[in-house]
């Protein structure tokens, strides 16, 4: 099992003059570190609007920062939205290709749609055809990659013969990696042959299901690109420190932060009224229903929670690796924990916990 960083890059109030700035720059000093404790993955995500709960809506600008930081640890979107209003599929064909080469062939391009209607609606984006964008621009990228000449003549996008350069340094081409919430996501990425990055936070088994299901799914692989990623990452909401004690202090109140924070972001689907697609049902259903009502000791033990010192989050993340999953996604900068307290963590989990993993 291996293990990497995820990044919404969370700023709660209150502000001062300067904290975005301040807050990117250690965001790179951690990933620095995590790169020298043994952390074999940086991810972050694509949002937009979301005030405190995520200031990271241009994750390619700072992948070019990290690639020039970094040697070992691959640089991950998770994810790149694929909805034409957000990015053009030609465009992040391109970006991905020109990280790739910055990185000496570091880059995971992970896919998605998003799932709030703040977003979708300041692009003016319909919920009803996210995931038919979605599904229509996957299938375009790997082939910008790999043909010489490409084109295309389909229902969101329409291409005629150009050859979209530079080309990725990896090859045949990139691992490419989709956002799964619900059961039939996780299907879908398989009978695609596509890396599965799991962001609901639910526990692990039901985690385990999924990963089933996905491998259920790999069996029918019918890859859209020139070969299967057949790899499941799983989020995981992580602080670890010298005490089960101060863990908790310090991880237990921004983690319950990050939870009540995120069921905020879904309330618009029942206070404008808006159907919710059958493909959103479970996401939005499942961030109301699980993550409101429960203590931080039903989190912990639970597994969505992995805090407190290295041999509490080994045992915690025992359940993980029984689900089979391939790569934990270690949650760190959330809430208001601060810089010194996940650098301190990175150094423990880098020094303990990562070890008892590596085979």
């Amino acid at each position: 099992m291996k293990f990497g960083l995820m990044y919404e890059i969370q700023i709660p109030e209150p502000h001062y003059p300067g904290i975005e700035q301040d807050t990117y720059k250690q965001v790179i000093a951690q990933v620095m570190l995590a790169e020298e404790m043994g952390f074999e993955h940086f991810w972050t995500v694509e949002h937009h609007f979301l005030t405190e709960f995520s200031y990271c809506p241009a994750p390619e600008v700072l992948y070019g920062a990290i690639s020039q930081r970094t040697s070992t640890i691959r640089i991950g979107h998770a994810v790149a939205l694929l909805p034409p209003q957000y990015n053009h599929p030609i465009r992040v064909a391109e970006r991905a290709a020109v990280l790739d080469i910055l990185s000496d062939g570091r880059m995971d391009l992970g896919t998605g749609r998003s799932t709030t209607l703040i977003e979708m609606g300041g692009f003016e984006i319909n919920p009803e055809e996210t995931k038919a964008m979605w599904e229509e621009a996957i299938g375009m990228i790997p082939r910008m990659w790999t043909e010489e000449t490409f084109s295309h003549e389909g229902h969101y996008f329409k291409v005629p013969p150009r050859s979209v350069i530079p080309k990725p340094v990896q090859k045949p081409h990139p691992p490419l990696w989709v956002a799964c919430a619900q059961p039939d996501s996780f299907a879908n990425a398989g009978r695609k042959g596509i890396g599965a990055l799991c962001f609901h936070i639910g526990d692990p088994e039901e985690l385990h299901r999924r990963v089933e299901i996905y491998r259920q799914g790999i069996q029918e692989a019918e890859p859209v690109g020139a070969f299967v990623n057949d790899n499941v990452a799983a989020l995981g909401i992580v602080h670890c420190a010298e005490t089960d004690k101060q863990a908790r202090e310090v991880g237990g109140p921004a983690g319950q932060w990050f939870l009540n924070k995120s069921v905020q972001l879904y309330r618009p689907w029942q206070e404008q009224g808006v159907k919710v697609p059958d493909s959103y049902k479970f996401a939005v259903g499942a961030v109301q229903g699980e993550r409101t009502g429960k203590t931080l000791d039903d989190f912990i033990e639970g597994g969505t929670f992995c805090m407190g010192d290295p041999d509490t989050c080994i045992r915690i993340l025992k359940k993980y690796e029984q689900t089979g999953i391939d790569q934990v996604l270690c949650f760190m900068q959330f809430g208001g924990i601060p810089h010194q307290n996940i650098m301190d963590s990175l150094r423990l989990f880098g020094k303990y916990v990562i070890p008892y993993f590596r085979p």
